[in-house]
């Protein structure tokens, strides 16, 4: 078994304890990024979630009226979940490996998944063979500042929070994959969206021993984080910041 088969089948089984925490999470279950992503999903007769997780950005495009949604995961229990609450079709597979056939969507989406993801260009790459021509992908995910400093104290604490977390990338690496699958950018938004830090913390479980880590990085972060992540403290206690999403519309 290869490293990256070992961390991928690791990272599906700690989504299956997370299931039902992902469903009720607020990050994940609204807010304007989803309405974003499922609108530009909206013309597709045949549409793909792919790493739906509890399956909110999937039902979000079935209710755009889009005929046939087929969400997929990694994670068994996460399809389950997904089936069950929102009365999708779900199929078990690996992002960067789509059992689909070329051309089989005309619309394919992503949400804030794909910094799970060990080989992103493989998963891009994917996405394409299995996007008709003239297809749209809808693509959102944490995205990592440009600054060196910056991008390593956020990648830094999301390892620290989940180890199943590899990397948020830069805008600018997601537009050269893009470009060189065959896509093209016709729409971006950089959002920031609030994250309560216990709720945060309590999805997962995360460890003492990684709280008290991530505590110390957020007590003294690089210049610049505390305002571009708008870490907030009251009573001396860290009680939120905020993550940077970069949404994009791409067009096969």
């Amino acid at each position: 078994m290869t490293d990256e088969t070992s961390q991928k089948r690791e990272a599906a089984a700690a989504f299956d304890e997370s299931a039902s925490e992902y469903l009720e999470s607020n990050v994940h279950r609204a807010g304007d990024d989803l309405a974003q992503l499922a609108s530009w999903c909206s013309e597709a007769n045949r549409a793909l979630d792919v790493a739906t997780g509890a399956g909110h950005t999937a039902s979000a495009i079935a209710d755009h009226g889009v005929e046939e949604v087929i969400a997929t995961d990694a994670a068994p229990r996460m399809i389950e979940t997904a089936t069950t609450e929102f009365s999708l079709t779900g199929v078990v597979a690996d992002a960067e490996r789509l059992p689909f056939a070329d051309e089989r969507f005309d619309a394919v989406a992503c949400r804030i998944a794909a910094h799970h993801f060990p080989d992103p260009e493989a998963f891009v790459d994917e996405v394409a063979r299995v996007t008709a021509e003239g297809g749209i992908f809808a693509l959102e995910d944490n995205v990592a500042p440009a600054e060196s400093e910056l991008d390593s104290f956020l990648n830094r604490v999301e390892r620290l929070r989940d180890p199943t977390h590899v990397r948020s990338h830069t805008e600018s690496e997601w537009r050269r994959w893009l470009t060189e699958a065959g896509f093209d950018v016709e729409e971006r938004l950089l959002l920031s969206k609030e994250i309560d830090y216990p709720d945060w913390v309590r999805q997962l479980e995360t460890p003492a021993e990684n709280r008290a880590k991530l505590r110390e990085a957020f007590a003294d972060p690089p210049a610049g984080a505390a305002d571009l992540f708008d870490i907030t403290y009251e009573d001396g206690e860290l009680v939120s910041f905020s993550n940077l999403k970069l949404l994009v519309r791409a067009r096969r």
